[in-house]
């Protein structure tokens, strides 16, 4: 009997239910992984990226396995995009209970020096100025709830840039800094704000180091655990942050590169 309390406890720490979730990028890789496992449980998710096709059949795989979920275009790099998307929000479901900032741009691979400026606006227009306005719209309609949750999607680039991403790696740093500065100003409206910064994972976003086989084995030589994760093995990061399990947890970085950073 013991037992089966603790389970049910336990599920119910997790139990997302009736809750509203947007994640952007959610069409592919880690994105659509934490999509799925918010869904499967018991969140409304709300499957969100620049093509509205992609992020239909990802809602409507999920539906199809019975959780609930609907598509929506949003592109993270443009303004009148993500107010128009948490406008549709509102109008459609009322609130918003989690926000997932995934998408982002890497849009250049080569040294620092020889970076071009498209390159460099690109990566800070939706890196940085997307994850604002859209940690920034969601707060809001938080604040009125009195609670909420925002998790951003950095990378261990945060932490150490890599070479050859500087400016990605730039843009991840400020984003932790940005999950910072809004958990603190946030908390007293019952918002919580967190980042995980996963490790190389194998997604077509990464698809650069997968490539160049002598950068890849490079960084497996550095990684504890020998091996590239894979996007479903993040999202056990996003489901605990989105939950119950998680209410006294804000301002932090959660950290998944199977030990690169220990």
């Amino acid at each position: 009997m013991h037992q089966q309390q603790d389970t049910l406890m336990t599920d119910s720490l997790f139990d997302l239910t009736g809750r509203v979730a947007l994640v952007t990028g959610a069409s592919r890789g880690i994105g659509e992984a934490i999509a799925r496992r918010l869904a499967d449980h018991g969140a409304h998710v709300i499957i969100a990226s620049r093509k509205i096709g992609p992020c239909e059949e990802v809602a409507a795989s999920i539906r199809d396995n019975g959780g609930k979920a609907s598509a929506l275009t949003c592109h993270i790099g443009e303004t009148a995009s993500i107010a128009a998307a948490f406008g549709e929000i509102a109008q459609t479901h009322g609130r918003l209970d989690i926000l997932v900032n995934n998408a982002a741009a890497n849009p250049y691979f080569g040294p620092i020096l020889d970076t071009p400026e498209s390159a460099i606006d690109k990566t800070i227009d939706v890196n940085i100025k997307g994850y604002f306005l859209a940690s920034q719209m969601a707060g809001r309609m938080m604040r009125a709830q009195k609670n909420g949750v925002i998790i951003n999607v950095a990378s261990i680039n945060a932490l150490t840039p890599a070479p050859m991403q500087a400016v990605y790696s730039i843009s991840k740093a400020a984003v932790v800094s940005m999950t910072k500065a809004f958990a603190k100003e946030c908390a007293a409206f019952g918002i919580r704000v967190n980042a995980i910064l996963p490790g190389l994972t194998k997604t077509d976003f990464a698809g650069a180091l997968f490539e160049h086989e002598g950068i890849y084995k490079q960084i497996i030589s550095m990684i504890p655990q020998g091996r590239h994760a894979v996007p479903d093995e993040l999202s056990g990061a996003a489901l605990f942050l989105a939950s119950d399990a998680a209410s006294f947890t804000t301002g932090t970085t959660l950290v998944v590169d199977g030990g690169m950073t220990a």
